[in-house]
Formats: structure tokens, sequence, C-alpha cells
């Protein structure tokens, strides 16, 4: 683990940090860490680090991969929201909802696998102030990287807003498979896109 973060002390014992907001965004781009394991003793997830060490976020699935209702919470364990998967009759899809009423009730996004090919996601994304869909975004894996690979696309713009890749060292070391790096653009929900990379998580097997 000394491999993937300068700061050991944070991964094994993680001190309270100021918890991220549920739209957190920032002006410059941002690189996390995705470590698919989680925190707790025996238990599924992921924990996410920010570019300094600490636990920004974490998913604790506690008995078993592959459950149909997740929570993102931050590092103190506050719920920030809440991943469904929907089975339907042919094709599922999968609906996080923001903690709180913020929605009404309706979810705050929905992710739907493509219906041509297996290899991506379609996603609506709601407006919170009009309780409308306001945008749509691709998920759609990286050729030739591993299995968890994945670039978020703004439909609209055709602009890439969120990149998963194997992590490397500085060195330029490929670093294990479930060791992920996380580049997320400026202006961009950070909350929003964790929530996409665990709804890939899950569909992928990974947590």
């Amino acid at each position: 683990m000394s491999k993937i973060f300068p700061q050991l002390q944070n991964i094994l014992s993680p001190s309270p940090s100021p918890s991220p907001s549920s739209s957190c965004c920032s002006s410059k781009i941002e690189v996390f860490t995705i470590w698919m394991k989680s925190l707790v003793m025996n238990g599924n997830g992921c924990t996410v680090f920010d570019s300094i060490g600490q636990v920004a976020y974490r998913i604790d699935n506690y008995g078993h991969k592959n459950n149909s209702e997740v929570h993102l919470m931050d590092v103190n364990g506050k719920v920030l929201s809440t991943i469904l998967r929907k089975k339907l009759r042919l094709f599922g899809r999968w609906e996080g909802s923001k903690s709180g009423n913020a929605f009404n009730g309706k979810p705050w996004f929905q992710v739907r696998k493509f219906l041509n090919h297996g290899l991506g996601m379609n996603v609506t994304l709601r407006s919170e102030l009009e309780q409308t869909d306001l945008d749509s975004y691709r998920m759609e894996r990286l050729e030739g990287c591993s299995k968890l690979s994945c670039k978020i696309v703004d439909v609209q713009t055709g602009k890439i807003v969120a990149e998963l890749k194997q992590k490397q060292s500085s060195g330029g070391v490929v670093l294990g498979d479930d060791v992920m790096g996380l580049v997320v653009e400026p202006n961009v929900d950070h909350s929003f896109i964790m929530g996409l990379i665990v709804v890939h998580g899950l569909v992928n097997g990974q947590m």
C-alpha cells in the first residue's frame, strides 16, 4: 500500500477531514485514487483518496459484492447519495439519489446500458433547481486498457469530463488492477462522477 499513497498513515487510520459537499466542484482538474477495497475489514466496496492522500469518499458493502443498494459516503460515514439497481424485464438500470429530498423522490441521475452493445452506458442527470432532465452523458470503456478503465463524455459537447485508468507510479510502473486513477475536469460535480464510477464498478462486479 505504501506504493499507492505517500502517506501510509492516512490509509491505515485516516483522520477525519472536512466532509466534501454533496455538490463539490473545483475550478481546476482534480485527481483521485480509487482503491477497490473497503476500509471495513472483510468488507467489499472501495475507498477514494484525494491528491494529498486523504480519504474523500468511501463505499462499504459489508456482506457481498453487487448489492442492489449502495451508499456513497464521506470519510466520516455520512451518506451523500444512494445508488439503487432497478430490475427491469429486459435491461436493468441504476438510479442515484441525493441525501435528503432534493428531488421530491425522483432520481438525481439514471444509468442505462447501451441497447446495441455492452461496452457503455447512457446517463441522464436531473437539474436540482428546475426538477427536469438537465444533461446527458455516456460512459465508455477505454480500448486497450483494463476492464475498469472508462471515460465519461458530455453528449452535448463531446468533451471528456472524467477518465478512469489503472494508476501508475511516478516512475511509470503500473500498479495492481485494484488501484485506479480518476481525473475529473474543472467545474464537474465530484459526487456525481463518483456515483457513476460506483455504478461502473457494480456492473463489472468489482464492488
